[in-house]
């Protein structure tokens, strides 16, 4: 079979290339091996191959946190009712390879009527947006603050604020590009702007923002913090700018505090025999027509790291895992 291959740490456009590997052997109790359909790359791949995560990261590594395939064989002691179902086999990374091997309670099992590109793009993003507003959109936020506003995850922020009543303030880094979809938006600020400080106490009425959900971090942060309503939070999921944020985001001055909001944890942490349940929320947004991702370009997965190495593309990327 064939699979992307990171050979050492690094960028990934430079250090993945694609393999002819031997496919899994005899399974383990309560494993399966899930033939993939398809797959996409998040930010979650890059970081995890640049070697971040190096006391828990080894070398030769097939990346792929998120995707779709069915589950093909089965080992001793799993359900042979799983044979046949597509799932999202989650957990760990592999998705960049024909056939994974996995713990089969890794094994989300995805509803007939979503279909597979849907299902290719239902874990991080999605999951990840519902939870954050289920746990930090409580009650009835006055002025919600939402950075990286052209990224997915920030339309499915605003999506899923829209249904609360709430129009979000988007922060953009600059004006080169809109947001995919600008009536979910109360108003777009660029912080290239010099005034873009001024601009967003202006869009809060001077009251400051009651919650940020931010995924930039770095330079950016204590000016967000500097943005909140006293007793208001920033909810910190992401490092799009490469750099943590400053030690002194975290002074709690007017009651301000910064929770970090980590997927990983929350779905290690989760009982595996009711991820399924995890997942329900998601599911029912997707059925509805909500949630929906954007897709920038398709490309099989011999082809993967060619696309890899091709400038920034608007949307996210399908991978084909068949070819």
């Amino acid at each position: 079979m064939r699979a992307a291959v990171a050979g050492s740490a690094g960028r990934l456009a430079e250090v993945l290339a694609v393999h002819d590997v031997d496919e899994p052997a005899a399974l383990r109790e309560q494993e399966v091996a899930v033939r993939m359909i398809a797959s996409t790359v998040n930010p979650s791949d890059e970081v995890t191959v640049s070697g971040a995560y190096g006391s828990r990261t080894r070398f030769p590594l097939v990346p792929g946190f998120e995707g779709v395939g069915v589950v093909e064989r089965a080992g001793v002691g799993v359900s042979r009712d799983l044979i046949g179902r597509r799932v999202l086999p989650i957990g760990s990374a592999g998705d960049w390879q024909q056939l994974k091997r996995t713990e089969s309670d890794w094994c989300v099992p995805v509803p007939d009527d979503i279909g597979d590109e849907a299902a290719t793009f239902a874990y991080i993003n999605p999951l990840t947006a519902v939870l954050m507003i289920e746990r930090f959109g409580i009650g009835n936020p006055r002025n919600v603050v939402v950075t990286a506003a052209r990224s997915t995850i920030g339309g499915h922020l605003a999506e899923l604020l829209n249904l609360r009543g709430v129009d979000p303030i988007g922060l953009v880094r600059d004006t080169s590009r809109p947001v995919v979809d600008r009536s979910r938006w109360r108003t777009v600020i660029a912080t290239d702007s010099p005034e873009w400080t001024a601009n967003l106490a202006e869009a809060t009425d001077g009251r400051g923002a009651d919650v940020i959900f931010d995924c930039v971090g770095g330079d950016l942060g204590p000016d967000l913090v500097a943005g909140l309503a006293p007793g208001g939070r920033l909810v910190h999921y992401g490092l799009l700018s490469g750099r943590p944020l400053p030690a002194e985001c975290f002074a709690g001055l007017r009651g301000t505090r910064v929770d970090m909001f980590r997927l990983r944890d929350i779905v290690h942490g989760y009982p595996r025999a009711d991820l399924g349940e995890l997942f329900t929320p998601v599911f029912d947004h997707l059925q509805a027509g909500r949630l929906t991702t954007r897709v920038g370009a398709r490309v099989g997965l011999s082809r993967l790291p060619d696309a890899l190495a091709t400038p920034e593309m608007t949307g996210k990327l399908f991978i084909d895992v068949h070819t």
